[in-house]
This record gives C-alpha cells, sequence and structure tokens, in this order.
C-alpha cells in the first residue's frame, strides 16, 4: 500500500508539496480550509470583474520554470507569458512620473540626468547583484537543513563578502548612488521584505536583479493562472483535495502524527506536511507537549508588513496609470517607521495600484478597469471599516492628483481586506502578509525550523520557514518540504 500523505494548505507551498509527494508515490490528500486553492493567491470574480486576491508580480521567471522543469514541463505548458514593458510606473511628489523600462539600458537617460556616472554604477551595482541572486536562489535557498557549517563550503567562504550579509541596503546603495530618487528606486522592491533600507542586509540586492534584469512578467488571466497550473499537476498525479476543510486538530502518538480532525471527521495520516501559518499550526493544532516555540518566541519575531487592500471595478478607463504603479509621492522613511519602529496607522502612505486591465482584456469587462491599491500596514493593526473608508478616501485623493479621475464616480465594484481578515482567512499570526521579516536575525538557519524537532513525521512548509516569502520562494519550500518527508530528493 502507498504511504498516505496529508497535508494542510493549498497554497503555493501545499501545491507543490502534494504535487513532488505524489510523483514519488505517495497517496496525497491536501486540506485546504477555503473554498479554492491558492492561499494568499486566490481569486475572486464579480460582475465580470476577476481579481488575483495576493501576489501580482510575476518575478524570477528561471526559479519558477526550474520547479515545472523536475516535472517534465515549463510554465509556458500551462499559460501563456509576456513580459511588461513598462516594467512599472513610479509616481513622485513633484516630477513627473517615471516609466521603468523593460530593457534597463533604456534607463540610462533618466540616470544620467539625476546623477552623472549613474548609468555605469547601475550596472556595476546589478552585476553584483547578479552574483548574490544565483548563490542566494539557486544554493542558499535550496537547503533543507541550512547550518552555519554550510557557510564554511570553500565557495561560500569566497562568497561572503558579495553576499554583504552584515551591511545594510541603505549602505549599499548609498555607497553608489548619491541621488534621493534612484535610492528610492532600488529600495523598492524590498519593501515588503519585512525592514527598512536601513534594516535589511544588503544581500537583497538579489531583488534588484529579479526586477531590473529578469524583468516583469505577466500570464493572461492573472497569477492564479500559476495556481491553476499546480492544481492541474497535482489532480494528473490523482491528489485529492478537501476544500472548506479546516484542520482543527493534528493527533500525535509516541512522537509520530497518526491523523487530522476537522470538526467530527477525522482522517488518517502517515506522514504530515504543514503548510498552513506556522504559528498556528504548532500553537493551536498540535498538544501542548508537543509545540516546538513559546509565545514569547512568536512575540519577539519581526513581522513583515500586513496590508490593507481595495480591488476596484470601474466603468471607465484610466489614464495615466500602467499595469504597475508605485506611488511614491512621499517620504519613505516616516512610512518604513509607521511599519517597523513605531507601529501605528500611517499618517502619509507610500501604497501600489495595480492595473491588470492595462494589459489583460480578460480581467475587466470591455471598456472598463480592474484596480486593486494596496497599502502596507504594521500587522496586528485594528482596521475597522471606519478606517478602511479613510484610507480609501486618502487613496482616491493621491490618484486624482495624477490622473485627474475621481475614482469614487466611476466605481462599478468595491471590496476591500485587511489585517483582520489575513487572519480570519489564513490564521495569519498578527495578521501579516508576508511572513517572517528577512532581518540577517531571521534569515537561513534562524528561521524557524522545517522539520518538527519532536515529530519524526512532520514537516513545515511555506513562508514561515525556508526559504522565506514570495511566490518562487513558497514554491521551492514546498517541494524541500516534500523532499524532507522522503529523505532524499525530486
Amino acid at each position: 500500500m502507498k504511504s498516505k500523505l496529508a497535508v494542510i494548505g493549498a497554497g503555493f507551498s501545499g501545491l507543490t508539496a502534494a504535487v513532488a509527494s505524489a510523483k514519488a508515490g505517495y497517496e496525497v490528500d491536501v486540506y485546504e480550509k477555503n473554498a479554492t486553492p491558492g492561499g494568499r493567491a486566490r481569486q475572486f470574480s464579480r460582475d465580470g470583474f476577476h481579481f488575483d486576491m495576493g501576489p501580482s508580480w510575476y518575478w524570477m521567471p528561471d526559479v519558477i520554470d526550474a520547479e515545472f522543469k523536475r516535472y517534465g514541463y515549463t510554465a509556458t505548458d500551462f499559460f501563456d507569458l509576456q513580459r511588461l514593458d513598462p516594467s512599472y510606473t513610479v509616481f513622485w511628489s513633484e516630477d513627473e512620473p517615471l516609466q521603468v523600462p523593460a530593457d534597463v539600458d533604456r534607463l540610462t537617460p533618466w540616470l544620467e540626468q539625476r546623477e552623472e556616472g549613474a548609468g555605469q554604477k547601475l550596472q556595476d551595482f546589478l552585476e553584483e547583484a547578479r552574483k548574490k541572486y544565483h548563490l542566494g536562489m539557486f544554493d542558499l535557498a535550496q537547503q533543507r537543513k541550512p547550518k552555519l557549517r554550510n557557510f564554511a563550503r570553500p565557495h561560500m567562504i569566497k562568497s561572503v563578502a558579495t553576499l554583504n550579509l552584515f551591511k545594510s541596503m541603505q549602505r549599499h546603495i548609498d555607497r553608489y548612488f548619491t541621488d534621493p530618487q534612484i535610492r528610492l528606486l532600488l529600495s523598492f522592491p524590498i519593501l515588503f521584505l519585512g525592514g527598512s533600507p536601513r534594516q535589511m542586509p544588503a544581500l537583497y540586492s538579489l531583488m534588484n536583479y529579479a526586477d531590473m534584469k529578469l524583468g516583469t512578467w505577466y500570464p493572461p488571466g492573472g497569477i492564479y493562472e500559476l495556481v491553476k497550473a499546480w492544481h492541474q499537476l497535482a489532480e494528473e498525479l490523482d491528489v485529492e483535495f478537501h476544500f472548506n476543510t479546516e484542520i482543527e486538530e493534528i493527533k500525535v502518538h509516541s512522537n509520530r502524527v497518526t491523523g487530522l480532525r476537522s470538526g467530527d471527521q477525522s482522517f488518517d495520516a502517515d506522514s504530515l506536511i504543514a503548510t498552513g501559518d506556522y504559528h498556528h499550526v504548532e500553537q493551536n493544532l498540535l498538544p501542548k507537549n508537543h509545540r516546538i516555540y513559546s509565545e514569547s518566541y512568536w512575540n519577539s519575531r519581526t513581522m513583515s508588513p500586513s496590508c490593507l487592500i481595495y480591488y476596484l471595478g470601474l466603468d471607465r478607463k484610466l489614464p495615466g496609470l500602467t499595469h504597475h504603479n508605485l506611488f511614491f509621492d512621499e517620504d519613505l522613511d516616516q512610512h518604513s517607521d509607521a511599519l517597523y519602529k513605531n507601529p501605528k496607522w500611517p499618517e502619509r502612505p507610500l501604497f501600489y495600484a495595480c492595473c491588470p486591465s492595462k494589459t489583460d482584456s480578460t480581467v475587466a469587462p470591455e471598456g472598463m478597469e480592474n484596480l486593486f491599491l494596496l497599502m502596507p500596514v504594521a500587522p496586528g493593526l485594528d482596521d475597522t471599516e471606519n478606517i478602511k473608508s479613510y484610507y480609501f478616501k486618502l487613496l482616491e485623493k493621491r490618484i486624482e492628483r495624477h490622473t485627474g479621475i475621481r475614482l469614487s464616480d466611476y466605481l462599478v465594484v468595491k471590496e476591500s481586506y485587511g489585517v483582520q481578515d489575513f487572519s480570519s482567512d489564513y490564521n495569519a499570526f498578527r495578521g501579516n502578509a508576508y511572513g517572517l521579516a528577512n532581518t540577517l536575525k531571521q534569515t537561513s538557519v534562524l528561521k524557524p525550523s522545517m522539520q518538527h524537532p519532536k515529530i519524526s513525521n512532520m514537516v513545515f512548509g511555506g513562508q514561515l520557514t525556508q526559504p522565506g516569502p514570495g511566490v518562487p520562494p513558497c514554491l521551492i519550500s514546498g517541494r524541500m518540504a516534500a523532499q524532507q518527508i522522503m529523505g532524499g530528493t525530486t
């Protein structure tokens, strides 16, 4: 008989864990509390509008393709991909918006206008970032059991200086550039990693390489096409999905998982991969004597931001916006302080606007616009309806300033999603959206363990463990969790 493996959660990590395990011959059951796969990458539709609820950037196409190639496919076997040009638009407080081109060489005139020699400096900056990217995503991120001694390997010792683990991102950028707008442009990719540029290791300039060299891509239909692809692969391997099934207890006997409970239903299991929220699983689903970390440990963790999101359908087109838009027309430091230093609702937030209907005619009715507004906020805040209404009006005024259009005059669909929604829908610790902050003290070996130290047949996957948050890392995490269960490779 096949060994019976249970997977908690049908987000990206749960899906890749299921595919890897089923491919290796396991009988796999996936238990998901929501009605559809995808986790934070779910999609919802209303009145002809189709909204990606979470991830909207398709970055690191080589990493994503590498996961598909393990099973004899490429991403484009499941969906089309187009590279966006411009990659995104940045709105400043005074100057004209900057459309960041897909070909970074075309950015040189703007760079040189801001700072003499900045074009070559950016090439040098990105060449160093390229080395970090390949070492980080194809070596460090692939380690199921990272240990400090791994950093003592000859090629790692040689690369320690390149990794810039002990230098802040801010210092690293400032070493190359003096112009404030160039510095802000290069700070953007790390804003959702859980710290200000002053706090994050310069290792994460690898994100700049992903941004400016590998590019920003889009699968028509939305990021949910990636969810559908992994779900299809899992079903073709006879993975059984149990939707609307929230696991409430993990049964343990003699330091081994024996099954799961949801309401009055029980499910047997020979092993378990838990890709739901790590804190929720180990603090609420396991017996007390099998918890790994104390509540004080979790309370001492630095979390990445949560979000306040608005899903908007408009019965007209919006001028001046591209597919991805960054509103950097306020001061980054004051917003960062409200996120990380003194957590509170920001007074003058930066925000992101995604308008996929600029690229994709299928996500909105003809002549209409699909708009997704996202404002990073500190985790754990209380987001009342009054607060949501207040910030919608604030963001609306900022968009009107740049486009001349008042959103409220054209709304067909309006839904909001905030901190409490992340908590209720995903059991997210403190309502976080992006997992643990990628600070030096929470990187690699210092993340929560994948392998449960007391339960031999239980492994964790997902954004709170190795290798971390984001779509490509979560794809890797699920596959590594399956490898850990199997004690080998897939």
